[in-house]
């Protein structure tokens, strides 16, 4: 696919050049198996020069107009708009999401973009009295310098402009490296949507590359302050222990193990729907989604009747067909995982009202219940479609089981009572939670993040200026300081 190769290549100081690693990462349609494009990846060498040219390109661009640097945001969220087809359908080619996804994930990357646009405008400075006598004390804003932006490959268009578009907007230059499985929807494409919004070369630079090739060269290297990385807690502890030892600034947004819980008061038939959507959108490679989905016993029946029923109709297939629910998982690797870890779950005791099979990538729906307390799969991540059933006695049990988990990162609550919902969920120890609805959501000013093994820190509206500027103290004496010698 030509849209695919002519964005197969590193993007450094405004430069769509070739990487001079030795190896070369191949780009693949997940559902069939096509090659969509080779890229050979980029050294620790190449590294080195984005964050230097990002590093030149920054001292201009932090000193540019906030208005001028908005219109190169707005023009970014024009050329999505334009090529919101084309992107489309590189989304479900390149990661394997249903059409129904490719739309999800386009309509909240134009969100973060309008977003973008104003966040330009909003840091301010401050001016605080002094205790010393015609001293004022000037508090600004400013931007960090260079971002390392690190994205996964679920939703890598959307979590890769969610950091750039912000640091762009508030002044920064950005290296960003997108997950191998996701290279040109997580990185090139990004690059070539702001190289048409007329970005300054250097400013954002793209490197497709693999630890193998550079070890540590993205993080320990002296340039970028902050890393924002988005992706498993066992690769983010290894992201914050590294940016701690050199002194940087780490905003991880990392897994989850959220609970879906429905109450004896819950609207059932609208719960079954929150729920299933929460656990198998994107064939449940999302880090919101509802792993566990916890029950009161007094309506475990019922829920679970129609939850299995709903689920059992879920189609598989094609994600390019605009009828198909489940689409592929990423990779090989993923769909044996999630396979295997069904029937180790199955064979230590627990019951499977469905028990999917794999195609190929393609891995059907499981459910399973009857799980024991001290099951390992209750307490971890499932990034595919395996939903937990958990039934329980009364709202304490609900929260402890709910909180028995390193993981915090959103949840939900479904009840007849909202004040009783909310009440639960501020028991619950998460970032996010959902009261009536899915677990699954993001939205541009809201704080998003989590707490626990969940991540680090927050993204979204004001949380950006925290995560992408600094603050610099100036003061002024207008007198005449009385120094003691």
């Amino acid at each position: 696919m030509s849209f695919f190769t002519d964005l197969a290549h590193q993007y450094i100081d405004g430069e769509w050049r070739p990487g001079k690693g030795s190896w070369d990462i191949i780009d693949f349609n997940p559902y069939n198996g096509e090659k969509l494009a080779s890229i050979t990846v980029a050294t620790a060498g190449e590294v080195d020069q984005a964050y230097r040219s990002a590093e030149v390109a920054q001292r201009a661009w932090g000193d540019t107009n906030p208005y001028a640097r908005r219109m190169v945001l707005e023009r970014a969220l024009r050329v999505v708009e334009e090529r919101e087809p084309e992107i489309s359908d590189a989304i479900v080619a390149e990661l394997g999401g249903t059409r129904l996804k490719a739309a999800f994930e386009l309509h909240l990357a134009k969100e973060f973009l309008r977003e973008s646009i104003q966040l330009a405008l909003r840091p301010s400075g401050q001016i605080l009295p002094s205790p010393t006598e015609g001293k004022e004390n000037r508090v600004y804003r400013v931007p960090v310098g260079v971002v390392g932006v690190i994205s996964p490959f679920n939703f890598p268009f959307l979590l890769s402009l969610k950091s750039v578009a912000p640091a762009l907007a508030l002044g920064n230059a950005v290296v960003l490296k997108p997950h191998q499985n996701t290279p040109v929807c997580g990185g090139t494409l990004v690059a070539k949507v702001f190289e048409e919004a007329g970005l300054p070369a250097g400013l954002l630079n793209v490197v497709v590359t693999d630890i193998a090739e550079i070890g540590d060269a993205l993080l320990e290297h002296p340039i970028p302050q902050v890393i924002s990385f988005t992706g498993s807690d066992k690769v983010g502890r290894h992201v914050a222990t590294v940016c701690a030892a050199n002194l940087k600034r780490a905003v991880l947004e990392l897994g989850g193990n959220s609970a879906l819980i429905v109450l004896d008061d819950a609207d059932l038939d609208y719960a079954v729907d929150a729920a299933v959507f929460s656990r198998y959108v994107h064939q449940g490679q999302v880090c919101m989604a509802a792993n566990r989905i916890l029950v009161d016993r007094s309506v475990e029946k019922e829920f679970t009747e129609k939850f299995v029923a709903k689920v059992a109709s879920l189609r598989v297939g094609d994600p390019a067909d605009p009828e198909t629910q489940i689409g592929p998982l990423i990779n090989s690797s993923q769909a044996e995982a999630i396979s295997s870890l069904v029937d180790q779950t199955v064979e230590a005791g627990a019951t499977a009202l469905l028990h999917g099979g794999a195609d190929g990538n393609l891995v059907s729906p499981s459910v399973l219940t009857g799980l024991a307390a001290d099951s390992p799969v209750l307490s971890q991540e499932i990034f595919g479609p395996v939903a937990l059933l958990v039934p329980f006695d009364g709202e304490d049990e609900a929260v402890r089981i709910a909180n028995d988990t390193p993981y915090g990162l959103s949840g939900a609550v479904h009840t007849g009572n909202i004040e009783r919902g909310v009440r639960i969920g501020q028991r619950i120890h998460t970032g996010m939670i959902h009261i009536n609805d899915g677990t699954v959501h993001d939205e541009p000013i809201v704080p998003f993040g989590g707490e626990k093994s969940s991540g680090l820190g927050r993204l979204n509206g004001a949380s950006m200026i925290e995560a992408f500027t600094t603050q610099k103290w100036i003061s002024v004496q207008h007198g005449r300081s009385q120094f003691p010698f």
